[in-house]
Order: structure tokens, then C-alpha cells, then sequence
């Protein structure tokens, strides 16, 4: 029994570990959003205005792509601490109180919220994935299905590193120190 307990923090660091990779991931895949955004939006603009030709569909290929990006990366920006936070108190907060801070709120707000987000926008998903719901204007893109299937998989993705970030700052009020890439943090 005692051996178990040893290794505990030992494989709750190897998960926390595991998640931050795999956030890492997500978060670096997402970014290649950025780059076709910029590319379709000057074609667009291009074609528009040089030769007067509208593409509908290119339009709204970069609605999805913006998509893509904020909710397939949201679990970087919670992993790497570069998410919105109201923080006129947390900033002046001990690391321990933050810990307590970051490990409640997790608990209490983000993985409900996540939890909620998966289920609901499953149901959500799966309605648009039942008719193939396709864009509303004529020339567009003919898979919104595809769009709405973003919402539980980035509710998700959150969850799990959620529950990373939780987890790393109970072992650090536990006086465990889980060691995460200071690169990648």
C-alpha cells in the first residue's frame, strides 16, 4: 500500500505530462489556421477587388478556420496560462493560494462547464450531422455538420486538461512539485 502511494505522484505526473503533450499538440496544429486565414482572406480580397469575383465559399472558409483555431486551441491557452483571468487578486496571491484558487475553480467551474458543453453540443452535433446541414447561402461551404462537431470535441479537449491543471495543482498543495516543460508552460 505504501508503495502505491509513492508511486502516485509518479504516474499523476506522467498524465499531467501526457495532456500538457497532447494540448501541445492541439494547440500547434491549430495554429496552421492562422496561416491559410491570411492566405484565403488576401485571395479573397484579391479576386474581389482585382477582378471582381466573389467566392462565397472561400468567405466562409475562413469563419471556419477562425473556428478551427479558438476552440481546438482553448486547452493551450488553459495548459500554457495565457487564458483570460480577472486577476486584481490572484496576482498578489501566494503560489499556494493560487494553487487553491486554480484547483476550486477548476473543479467547481471550468470541468462542469465542460461537461455541460459535451453533452449539449454532442446532441447539437448530432442533429446537424443527421440532415448534413450545410450553409444557408447559395455557394457555401456544405458542411456546417462539420462546424458544430468542433463544439464537444474543444469542450473536451478542455476537459482533459482541466482536469491536468487540477490535478498538477493538488499535487503541488500536496508538496509535490509534478514536473511540466517550462518551454512548453
Amino acid at each position: 500500500m505504501a508503495e502505491q502511494l509513492s508511486n502516485t505522484p509518479k504516474l499523476a505526473t506522467s498524465l499531467i505530462q501526457l495532456l500538457d503533450k497532447f494540448a501541445s499538440i492541439t494547440g500547434r496544429v491549430s495554429a496552421i489556421a492562422i496561416a491559410f486565414m491570411v492566405i484565403i482572406t488576401v485571395a479573397v480580397v484579391i479576386l474581389r477587388y482585382g477582378f471582381s469575383m466573389g467566392s462565397v465559399a472561400a468567405q466562409e472558409s475562413v469563419t471556419y478556420l477562425h473556428a478551427w483555431l479558438f476552440m481546438l486551441a482553448m486547452s493551450y491557452g488553459l495548459k500554457s496560462d495565457s487564458h483570460v483571468r480577472v486577476d486584481i487578486f490572484y496576482r498578489n496571491f501566494s503560489k499556494t493560494s493560487r494553487n487553491w484558487v486554480n484547483a476550486i475553480g477548476g473543479l467547481v467551474f471550468l470541468l462542469p462547464m465542460c461537461a455541460a458543453l459535451v453533452y449539449y453540443g454532442w446532441d447539437y452535433a448530432e442533429r446537424s450531422w443527421a440532415i448534413r446541414e450545410v450553409s444557408v447561402e447559395a455557394g457555401g461551404i456544405p458542411a456546417v455538420f462539420l462546424l458544430k462537431s468542433l463544439i464537444p470535441v474543444a469542450a473536451f479537449l478542455l476537459l482533459l486538461q482541466c482536469l491536468a491543471e487540477v490535478l498538477a495543482n493538488t499535487l503541488e498543495l500536496m508538496g509535490y512539485a509534478p514536473e511540466r516543460s517550462a518551454i512548453e508552460r
